[in-house]
């Protein structure tokens, strides 16, 4: 039997962008919890990755690629990037009067999840040296004991789509050795990009090890604002597609489009043809 899902039938979507293809882990959870939406994707690959790079320069990338979403027919923003979270979203939410969802790691549900008192985060260093992830560390002072790890390297693993290979498993051994030493028992994914490598990540950790990524608290948390400050959309009922290969979703890249293409194809399950951002916005 054919399947069916709710899209919209209006021009609105629900934006999404990131450094490059690790926000496909965020962009999954909205699917699955707003399956009627038209969404559009912006890989920044041509700018990734953002963790080494200055605040400003961050925040002048997320501007340009929250006006083109816009003008793409967004309504509703997701920035599915902790880095450019810390970077660029108070300046989105001061320039545009729409929703804008953003990222932090999930210190919250692995506070609670942890048996050892102590929580290891996985992040870039864009977003360990930022003023938003220290005030989120200060909230949860003295409850447990918080370790945290810079992994260059890492998101330039994924966006070149190695997974499972040696260098991957190489730098996640390094990068998890310090925590798992000082007796972390759960792991914070504190980049898009790494829900990627989970599985990874569990085989070096360990099966005792507990993963905690933020993806589907932000789709909960989208559902949540759409509701309440946006019209209500109108909807029409069209034939189940493929993901990946139908109106409702789009891709974008400020990179080699014929590699993100490959690459979102592998991360989204489904073929996936990412098309160049337009000129003024590279």
């Amino acid at each position: 039997m054919t399947g069916t899902r709710v899209v919209t039938s209006s021009s609105n979507a629900i934006g999404v962008f990131d450094s490059g293809v690790g926000g496909l882990s965020v962009l999954r959870h909205i699917r699955h919890a707003l399956p009627g939406e038209r969404l559009i994707y912006v890989a920044d690959s041509g700018h990734v990755p953002y963790g080494d790079k200055p605040a400003a320069y961050i925040e002048q990338r997320s501007i340009a690629l929250a006006r083109f979403l816009i003008g793409q027919g967004a309504d509703a923003i997701v920035i599915a990037c902790n880095t450019a979270t810390a970077a660029a979203a108070a300046a989105l939410r001061s320039r545009f009067d729409i929703p804008i969802v953003a990222m932090e790691p999930a210190v919250k549900p692995a506070v609670a999840a942890t048996k050892s008192g102590v929580v290891g985060v996985l992040a870039t260093v864009g977003t360990l040296e930022s003023a938003r992830f220290a005030a989120l560390l200060e909230r949860y002072a003295g409850e447990v004991e918080i370790v945290t790890q810079g992994c260059p390297g890492l998101v330039e693993q994924v966006e070149r789509g190695d997974l499972t290979g040696a260098e991957s498993r190489a730098l996640i051994e390094r990068y998890t050795a310090p925590l798992l030493a000082r007796g972390a028992d759960t792991l914070i994914l504190g980049c898009t990009h790494y829900p990627f490598l989970a599985p990874l990540i569990a085989d070096v950790a360990g099966a005792n090890i507990t993963l905690v990524d933020t993806g589907e608290a932000v789709a909960r948390q989208l559902q949540r604002r759409i509701q309440s400050e946006l019209p209500a959309r109108k909807r029409t009922v069209h034939p189940e597609p493929v993901e990946g290969q139908n109106d409702s979703a789009q891709f974008f890249t400020s990179g080699d489009a014929a590699q993100a293409s490959r690459i979102m194809s592998v991360l989204w399950g489904a073929e996936i043809v990412a098309q160049p951002l337009p000129q003024p916005f590279l």
